[in-house]
């Protein structure tokens, strides 16, 4: 029965995004002030229902009610509780559910924290969002029900979980990737809005801005779980492998990298306003395509989930429908969109339009590079690979003159500079650069390589150009300490965040650089000497988990005697679907992380074994956790809290 009611009240919230959708619209049309603001009425309701709709998922899955056929096939009694739990979005029907809830989710916040702003807008905005999940629903109702039953007849026992889906980073992976992608949806809703209302101004940006970099946030926090995972979870050392997947959560990434960039200057000088809308339309739609790509059957991935193609039509349908709308309403209201402002060749809106730019040649790459092959195979001219080497030659190339502007950017003036006074902050920020750049390498490099250097003097150039621009900025009117207490969330926020990029750079570096990889055949008591470690393997014991089986491999680790760690590595088969997992063993540290990976067991009784040594990895992690926090720091500054706007502003588009 709480299947059926579950399903109704899923049934129920889709009827609501509907009248979401047309009611208020209705309101604005007629002045109707009460339909108006049924808007946040109805989205409240409808966050309500598909709660309860996944608040029941949740509780069958706890429950192990394996009449339910999504639960029976992605589910099992041994699966211990937090992992039946993450189970409701492991596979493609409760993912959908998620999405669905999730953009419900943020619908209601941009509801009940929007009290300020003019109602008409809020009530286009929450139309937009409603339209958007008023598809979704029906893509969940239509194609990918997750309360359908398997009676008169159900399994005693469920397939199980996949289990490389039953790691802790994929609790809480999957959510926090999806609170990005559906975030971006207020940030489309809104630039949507604003093209209906015919007006986009600097208010708009300010009332836009906060909520894309909450989606931001998020998508960066799930984007490092993502890599965090792969890195621990599927034993092969690597945080990165430019899969097709991977690839359609990056590309909304950069998009709307450039969009927050893009709103800092509308916001401020009221230009770009037609980049920021593109960006706007371009980090969503990207977000839509990620999701036909992994649930359209188009891809081979350890990522994807679904292989109908009724569903893969349904949302490249949806895909166009919004895609293709926004743009044609872009086209219709593009003669409105007028940038006032006016800006010299030498300035920060110059520096900025040349980074996005720099920005949108990235995500050309990663979209040529991830559809390419999918096109080349459906026209018939055969299956063509392009893999990490193409991905990383090209992203060499931009990182480059990306790096450099974005240290200069913050130094340079609004509206324009003069270059002489760029003479001494950037000869000092670049001799700091050299000095430390060679420095690190001597101390953390085993030997010498111009990528390595080049990478390694991108990072310190951003560090020591954000550093002397808080410099300038603190010591203008006050003294160092008291001037850096003056400055604001948003400056903060923009100095932390471009030293997160740059420390991600330098962790990227050293470990493409630096990292030593061997195979090698290891007897118990035997040992090893690897880049001045000792790692001796002292037993092999056997597991016996809540749902799997296996063997564990104890090696002691030491470097001049002194012991640095034990570490135990675990090769595990789980018991349902008799898969194979590797557990590696990973002892972490500031500049380096020494990984085991167990193999199979050899016919001498010997193992083979796969150990790495990989230098400042974690800083590829800490760089993006820095972003996230700028971004939090960002949307804390006391000018988003906006003050009652009685009636829409009167400024043009």
């Amino acid at each position: 029965m709480l299947a059926e009611i579950g399903q109704f009240a899923l049934a129920v919230a889709c009827m609501l995004s509907l009248l979401q959708t047309v009611y208020p619209l209705y309101g604005i049309y007629a002045r109707q002030q009460t339909a108006i603001e049924s808007a946040k009425i109805l989205t409240v309701l409808q966050f309500v229902f598909v709660l309860l709709s996944f608040l029941i998922l949740s509780y069958l899955f706890l429950v192990n009610d394996f009449t339910v056929t999504y639960i029976a096939t992605n589910s099992n009694s041994a699966l211990p509780w937090y992992y039946r739990l993450s189970a409701v979005w492991g596979a493609h029907e409760g993912s959908l559910l998620l999405w669905v809830f999730l953009l419900s989710l943020w619908s209601t916040a941009v509801a009940l924290m929007s009290k300020r702003l003019p109602i008409e807008s809020i009530a286009r905005v929450l139309a937009v969002l409603g339209l958007l999940s008023l598809g979704f629903y029906l893509f969940v109702l239509l194609t990918s029900n997750p309360f359908l039953r398997t009676l008169p007849y159900f399994p005693v026992d469920g397939r199980d979980l996949n289990p490389l889906l039953q790691d802790i980073g994929l609790v809480v992976h999957p959510p926090m990737l999806y609170m990005g992608y559906v975030g971006f949806s207020v940030a489309f809703a809104f630039a949507i809005a604003a093209l209906l209302e015919g007006r986009l101004d600097s208010a708009w940006a300010k009332w836009s801005r906060p909520w894309t970099m909450a989606a931001w946030v998020f998508l960066t926090l799930g984007i490092a779980l993502g890599s965090w995972w792969a890195y621990s979870e599927l034993g092969w050392g690597g945080w990165w492998f430019w899969d097709p997947v991977e690839n359609a959560s990056f590309m909304p990434w950069i998009a709307g990298t450039a969009l927050i960039h893009s709103l800092a200057v509308s916001e401020k000088r009221g230009v770009f306003k037609s980049w920021t809308v593109l960006l706007a339309i371009s980090a969503f739609s990207l977000s839509l395509l990620g999701t036909f790509l992994v649930r359209s059957g188009v891809l081979v991935s350890v990522h994807a989930f679904a292989s109908d193609p009724a569903r893969g039509l349904f949302i490249l349908g949806f895909l166009i429908l919004v895609i293709g709308g926004s743009l044609l309403l872009y086209a219709v209201q593009a003669a409105k969109v007028k940038s006032r402002g006016r800006y010299r060749l030498l300035s920060r809106e110059s520096l900025l339009l040349s980074n996005n730019i720099f920005l949108i040649a990235a995500l050309i790459v990663v979209l040529l590079g991830t559809l390419l092959p999918l096109i080349h195979k459906e026209i018939g001219l055969g299956s063509i690979s392009i893999g990490e080497p193409f991905f990383n030659r090209m992203f060499s190339v931009l990182i480059v003159p990306f790096a450099l502007f974005l240290g200069v950017g913050p130094l340079v003036r609004w509206k324009r500079q003069n270059l002489s006074e760029l003479i001494k902050p950037l000869g000092s920020s670049l001799v700091a650069t050299i000095v430390l750049t060679l420095l690190f390498l001597i101390l953390f490099a085993s030997h010498f390589t111009w990528l390595a250097l080049l990478g390694v003097f991108l990072g310190f150039w951003v560090l020591t150009t954000t550093c002397y621009e808080l410099y300038l900025r603190a010591t203008h009117r006050f003294t160092l300490f008291k001037g850096l207490s003056k400055l604001g969330n948003s400056h903060w926020a923009m100095s932390l965040g471009h030293a997160g990029f740059a420390v991600m750079v330098m962790g990227i570096t050293m470990t493409q650089n630096y990292s030593i990889e061997r195979d090698v055949k290891l007897a118990v008591g035997e040992s090893i000497a690897f880049e001045h470690y000792d790692f001796h393997f002292d037993a092999i014991q056997a597991l016996n988990g809540q749902n799997y089986t296996g063997s564990m491999g104890i090696f002691t680790v030491r470097k001049d005697q002194n012991l640095i760690a034990t570490m135990q590595a675990e090769k595990r088969i789980y018991t349902v679907q008799r898969m194979p997992m590797t557990e590696a063993a990973i002892d972490a540290g500031f500049t380096r992380d020494l990984y085991i990976a167990m193999g199979e067991m050899l016919p001498d009784g010997a193992w083979a074994v796969r150990i790495y040594y990989k230098p400042f990895i974690r800083w590829i992690w800490f760089g993006p956790l820095m972003m996230s926090f700028a971004g939090i720091l960002m949307m804390l500054d006391r000018r988003y809290r906006i003050k009652k706007v009685e009636k829409p502003l009167q400024e043009n588009c």
